[in-house]
């Protein structure tokens, strides 16, 4: 029951969530609890049903309208650089690990979504806010 769970919430995450998804893990979550011998096997699926619980507009927007709200999301997420911040200091370019970035010095850079693997370092890197996440 927990692999289902974890298949179905990693489904959601990478943007391929269905309808019918929330109600497939609060039925198994259930099940789960109901027929486990053990205490931990009885509150496994606990921070699931919780988060169904208080988030689920969040779960509906990952499966529904694809986007992650809360931009964690690999599948659901991409990076882009605002023409208005960037100064072209190389920094983020000389930095990607998936070589995604290009550009010259002193020139808007760009970030190729194809090869984007959506680790980060560019945005945490960018001194002048530039790299944002859509």
């Amino acid at each position: 029951g927990t692999k289902a769970m974890l298949a179905t919430l990693e489904r959601i995450c990478a943007g391929k969530g269905q309808p019918g998804d929330v109600e497939y893990l609060i039925e198994l979550g259930e099940d789960i609890r109901m027929s486990s011998l053990c205490g931990l096997g009885q509150t496994t699926p606990n921070p699931v049903l919780s988060t169904i619980r208080y988030f689920r507009d969040e779960y509906e927007a990952h499966i529904f309208d694809k986007i992650c709200p809360a931009k964690v999301c690999k599948g659901l997420i991409q990076y882009s650089i605002d023409p208005e911040k960037c100064t072209g200091c190389m920094v983020c370019l000389r930095n990607c690990t998936s070589s995604a970035i290009s550009g010259a010095k002193g020139e808007l850079h760009f970030i190729n979504d194809e090869l984007c693997s959506r680790c980060g370092v560019c945005m945490n890197l960018c001194k002048f806010d530039a790299v944002v996440v859509n």
